[in-house]
């Protein structure tokens, strides 16, 4: 049984991420009893993840702020400011953004994918390592990990 769970923006664990983005976990699978996972992206033009699918979880991400390219299947899409995708599981997708900057907020369920973001990641609580990095290698581990399978690269 799920509680209540609250968590200030001071409470949520800050990731760095691609491209030198950030990654806020705002609720994992501890906070929602495995039911989901929802994160928020902060990152600038050029930002984009691997061509990848999702094979626990489906996917629903808002650009609240910026604009961005979208692929899903074949299809290439626009996305703009206030823009909503549903990416059901098992349906190759990937993003590039196109504006100088994007807040990006994504939900998925079940949950668990914040455990990629954090292996993959870094803690932004913690001394940044020298020559910190998310290597192809490392990210490819962290989606082996979690059920994400990399298609292809950035588009």
């Amino acid at each position: 049984m799920s509680i209540a769970y609250l968590a200030q923006p001071e409470q949520q664990q800050k990731l760095e991420w691609l491209d030198g983005g950030m990654f806020s976990v705002l609720l994992d699978t501890a906070a929602t009893d495995g039911q989901l996972t929802v994160g928020r992206f902060s990152v600038s033009k050029g930002e984009a993840p691997p061509y990848h699918m999702h094979t626990n979880e489906d996917e629903v991400f808002m650009l609240i702020k910026g604009e961005a390219l979208l692929w899903s299947d074949d299809q290439e899409m626009e996305l703009s400011e206030g823009g909503i995708v549903f990416l059901p599981r098992n349906v190759p997708h990937g993003y590039r953004i196109t504006s100088d900057t994007a807040d990006l907020l994504m939900i998925c369920t079940p949950g668990g994918i914040e455990g990629m973001f954090r292996h993959a990641g870094r803690d932004m609580a913690t001394p940044r390592p020298e020559g910190f990095e998310i290597s192809k290698d490392r990210m490819a581990e962290a989606a082996d990990m979690y059920g994400q399978i990399i298609v292809g690269p950035p588009r």
